[in-house]
């Protein structure tokens, strides 16, 4: 973000984005420098240089990118802004990593409410802040009505990961726990509630939360037992353990009844024909652990306060067909299909 400030400030109250503020010149430094410097505001971008350099100390180093395209993008518990930051934060932390910086590019519509655009920008300083990082880079792109769904958002993150710690799935061995976070499908229906206007006597929250500092306390806890570890976002739980059951040439078994759902949220399911299961998470994660290490995670979970829900809802089994398997409350079973869940719509 280089920008030269200038005087004249924005009517951020009435005025709205226009395809001048994509453009290269005052009005976009007038953007830049009014609006996104002032919610992120921190040393690198001070510098008003193309690009920030820093310092990393020993371990190797872990990155990643996503692109947020929420609809609405405001929703309760939090906004695109928020999200943003928190996801692309979880995705450093399954790796046991500790994230350092984000770099955040912005598409946005013309006509889009200067007030909207800093309240989002303003979310994501907060929950960069909040987190203990910096978001130290980015980019600015106006385009014309009917493009761009109002806003969308990219975000790449850099973190460190300790030597010596390597989570992955194909390290899952059989008979290994799998533990949850907590209650499941929270954000999910947060959204699909604001979009279908369903009501609720206790209005439901996205849990959308930076998940870095309870990873840390996992990895305290476990260390070397931690198999592997996902936020279980689009396509939720179901689409997570399907992924690592491909990737470690096993299969799971689960019990429906340990699985922790908060009544609403499965209420709000079986009206709109969903599973829980299914549904998008932003504040929770999956991790697969080993089963002499598992009492400890587990504790050392319920003691954080995004994990007092936390549960051990199944284990890891032989299958050559690599199925999800899910002990009903009836005493059945039936398999867990991770294609199911591209039939939700965008909720993530």
């Amino acid at each position: 973000m280089s920008v030269k400030a200038y005087p004249r400030k924005l009517d951020v109250k009435n005025g709205r984005v226009e395809l001048c503020h994509g453009s290269g010149g005052r009005a976009m430094a007038q953007l830049i420098s009014g609006l996104f410097h002032q919610a992120f505001g921190n040393e690198w971008l001070a510098r008003c240089n193309d690009q920030s350099a820093f310092d990393v100390s020993a371990g190797r180093m872990v990155m990643t990118t996503d692109g947020y395209v929420v609809t609405p993008l405001f929703f309760p518990g939090g906004n695109i802004g928020s999200l943003a930051v928190h996801g692309t934060i979880n995705d450093l932390a399954m790796s046991g990593g500790r994230p350092l910086y984000l770099s955040a590019s912005f598409i946005i519509e013309e006509g889009f409410r200067f007030l909207d655009l800093k309240t989002i920008a303003d979310s994501m300083g907060a929950a960069a802040r909040g987190a203990g990082i910096y978001i130290i880079a980015g980019d600015t792109k106006v385009v014309e009505r009917g493009k761009a769904d109002g806003l969308f958002i990219s975000v790449a993150g850099i973190g460190l990961v300790a030597d010596g710690l390597d989570l992955s799935a194909d390290k899952v061995r059989v008979g290994d726990r799998v533990l949850v976070s907590g209650s499941l499908g929270d954000h999910g229906v947060a959204i699909m509630s604001k979009r279908q206007n369903v009501a609720f006597q206790t209005e439901i929250v996205s849990d959308s939360a930076a998940l870095h500092n309870l990873v840390a306390v996992m990895i305290a806890a476990g260390g070397g037992g931690i198999r592997v570890m996902r936020d279980p976002t689009r396509g939720g739980l179901a689409a997570a353990l399907n992924e690592i059951a491909h990737q470690s040439d096993l299969g799971f078994h689960l019990q429906e009844s340990t699985i922790p759902v908060k009544p609403a949220v499965a209420a709000t399911c079986e009206l709109l024909g969903l599973e829980p299961i299914h549904v998008a998470n932003e504040g929770k994660l999956v991790a697969i652990v080993a089963p002499g290490s598992a009492d400890a995670v587990l504790a050392a979970m319920k003691a954080h306060p995004l994990a007092t829900d936390a549960a051990d809802i199944g284990e890891a089994v032989a299958d050559d067909h690599k199925f999800v398997q899910m002990t009903t409350g009836f005493g059945g079973r039936r398999v867990v299909d991770w294609l199911w869940g591209e039939q939700l719509p965008r909720i993530c």
